[in-house]
């Protein structure tokens, strides 16, 4: 696990929430190339807990199974922090429990793309989150690659694509069912919507899974931030419909 210096503007995901939608990809990218240079300045390029609590989310597959926390385990830990700090400080792996998360990543499961992520930036996490570890980059990989980005934006431009395989196979999370489009707006604390939706016409969950930030638009859901929110719990369904069928859908 990383553990970063105190944050005067309070805990990263808490400052990104607050801030949703109000910093552009290039400053997201540089607040990546920070935390990532100050993590490869430290004397041991990196600080690693070998005690206590392990934080599943943010922890490489072999520092669970076997608490062999190294720079390698950190750089997993650097890929989860890009996805928090790409989609708002939206938390890992949502509202799956532990031992979802762990058993989804030892059968190749990855966390999507953020909505709007670069490819590049994603491409970044996928290295970060490569099974061996002596397969991932290490930190000043890591911030060689960000400082490129930074310094050539027009590769931001190109925006990743979410791989359309189920990686989970037949064993998806066991996660909360929603049977109408007015209980997962309920759920997702995006109920102002309903009214918009039903004049839409989107009054199924199958409607909903075909989503696109586009028809939020014209919805009238015109927040980034509730834009964002919205599809990123219409993402987390695409990755589990496929396995539990059309009877009720997962967030």
């Amino acid at each position: 696990m990383i553990i970063t210096e105190f944050m005067e503007n309070g805990s990263l995901d808490t400052f990104l929430r607050a801030n949703d939608g109000k910093f552009r990809v290039l400053q997201l990218v540089g607040m990546l190339r920070g935390i990532a240079t100050e993590i490869e300045s430290t004397a041991d390029g990196a600080y690693t807990t070998r005690g206590g609590k392990i934080p599943v989310r943010w922890t490489a597959p072999e520092a669970i199974a076997f608490r062999k926390f190294t720079s390698a385990s950190d750089v997993w830990s650097m890929g989860i922090v890009c996805w928090e700090v790409m989609s708002f400080g939206e938390r890992p792996y949502w509202n799956w429990s532990n031992q979802d998360v762990i058993k989804s990543i030892e059968k190749g499961y990855r966390l999507p793309a953020p909505m709007d992520c670069p490819e590049a930036v994603y491409q970044l996490m996928l290295d970060c989150w490569q099974k061996e570890r002596t397969h991932r980059p290490s930190f000043a990989s890591i911030v060689k690659t960000l400082d490129k980005l930074i310094r050539c934006p027009e590769t931001l431009r190109k925006i990743a694509q979410n791989r359309s395989a189920d990686p989970l196979g037949g064993d998806a999370p066991e996660m909360v069912q929603f049977s109408s489009v007015e209980e997962w707006l309920e759920c997702i604390k995006m109920s102002r919507y309903i009214e918009k939706f039903r004049a839409a016409g989107i009054t199924d969950m199958e409607a909903v899974v075909e989503l696109t930030v586009h028809q939020l638009a014209s919805l009238g859901v015109t927040l980034v931030g509730h834009q964002k929110k919205i599809m990123n719990s219409v993402q987390s369904m695409r990755a589990q419909i496929r396995v539990n069928g059309p009877c009720g859908f997962l967030v």
